[in-house]
């Protein structure tokens, strides 16, 4: 049996993807601003994640960011039992080095790329316990 691969097939794979990122960073008390941020998408496209419309056409840079958000929450989900934990450490002030105090959510809402990945190497660290 072959596999469909049309574009709209693509699409509707991509907006479960998105919409599942953007439940984990409502989660994360991440407000509308900060999700558009992080994923790096418009109000629209927002939107349309939180409703039933379409597909959203989405870019490479928008499918790896809600990939890296997505294996963060996983990799928190393996590394904290406690659901306060999971949810809410990416709001917390964290004293660790790179956080240096700062709250990892709003770090890496102001959109870079590589901020997000050098957060996403810090909390899977987590898993090997080495911080």
């Amino acid at each position: 049996m072959a596999q469909e691969h049309s574009p709209s097939s693509a699409n509707t794979k991509h907006m479960i993807g998105l919409r599942a990122a953007v439940t984990v960073l409502e989660r994360w008390k991440a407000n509308r601003n900060q999700i558009q941020q992080v994923l790096r998408i418009s109000r629209a496209t927002l939107l349309r994640a939180k409703g039933e419309a379409t597909a959203s056409r989405l870019d490479c840079d928008q499918l790896e960011r809600i990939s890296i958000v997505l294996n963060m929450h996983a990799t928190m989900r393996t590394v904290f039992e406690n659901p306060a934990n999971v949810y809410g450490f990416m709001g917390r002030p964290n004293d660790n080095e790179f956080f240096n105090g700062r709250v990892p959510l709003d770090l890496i809402s102001r959109g870079s790329m590589l901020t997000l990945i050098e957060t996403y190497r810090r909390v899977d660290s987590l898993r090997n316990g080495l911080w």
